[in-house]
């Protein structure tokens, strides 16, 4: 009995040890596929992109077509950065429309008017450093009293920014803790036909902003059929030989 109550002590031991260890995380860390990251970066937003080409190489040069190269080098920004194998996915379905309407494909970005690019790109960024625990709670179940918060993007969108706390074993709202991103798309209906992504990775730190990773199942642009649209009207026939 006196080996098994010690046993029991050593256990419960370890149990406290690993609680606080788990514990003194800190809350700047970030966690991208189950691992902690050091989030600082000794660099500028679009540094950092350039940094990590598997992942925002694509990105980047989208940035710099958006004639977006200055800000993200010199000004103070939260981005909420969609990853290159969104930005795969969407140019995908979005050369199926424009193939399904009898219209040229996008084989290169810098088809895409400058303008355009601006346009859907400013919805990911926010002027001022905000950090994840700066954004209050949201519940897409009763955003009637756990909203988050409506923000203008960098050109003037309107977007609600949010703080899910996911339940845990059966008790609501004591799990992790995640950022979401939503485009609202009528503001004359601010709570109907939201279009969200979520945040795989938070809290990652250049040296003048914050940046927020997405998860690889967001849709580039949040509103892909309206970009659809206005390529449609812009882009050739299909088949047909642009002017030189």
């Amino acid at each position: 009995m006196n080996r098994y109550n010690k046993h029991l002590k050593r256990t419960a031991w370890l149990l406290s040890g690993l609680i606080l260890l788990a514990a003194s995380c800190s809350k700047d860390e970030y966690y991208m596929d189950g691992g902690v990251s050091d989030p600082r970066f000794e660099g500028s937003i679009i540094e950092y992109l350039d940094s990590q080409p598997f992942h925002f190489d694509t990105l980047a040069t989208i940035v710099r077509l958006a004639g977006l190269e200055d800000e993200f080098t010199n000004d103070s920004l939260t981005f909420f950065a969609p990853t290159d194998n969104t930005i795969k996915n969407t140019v995908e379905i979005l050369n199926d429309l424009l193939y399904s309407g009898g219209k040229d494909t996008i084989k290169t970005l810098n088809q895409v008017d400058t303008l355009l690019w601006r346009k859907y790109l400013s919805r990911y960024l926010f002027e001022g450093v905000f950090e994840l625990k700066d954004y209050p709670q949201i519940d897409f179940e009763v955003k009637q009293i756990y909203p988050g918060q409506n923000f203008y993007s960098y050109d003037g969108d309107v977007m609600n920014v949010g703080l899910i706390y996911h339940d845990q074993n059966g008790v609501q709202y004591v799990g992790y803790r995640q950022l979401s991103i939503s485009f609202i798309p009528d503001v004359s209906r601010p709570e109907s036909n939201w279009t969200t992504a979520l945040v795989a990775s938070a809290n990652i730190r250049p040296l003048n902003g914050m940046v927020h990773v997405l998860s690889d199942d967001h849709t580039f642009l949040f509103d892909m059929f309206n970009l659809a649209n206005e390529l449609s009207i812009v882009m050739p026939d299909a088949g047909s030989t642009a002017e030189q």
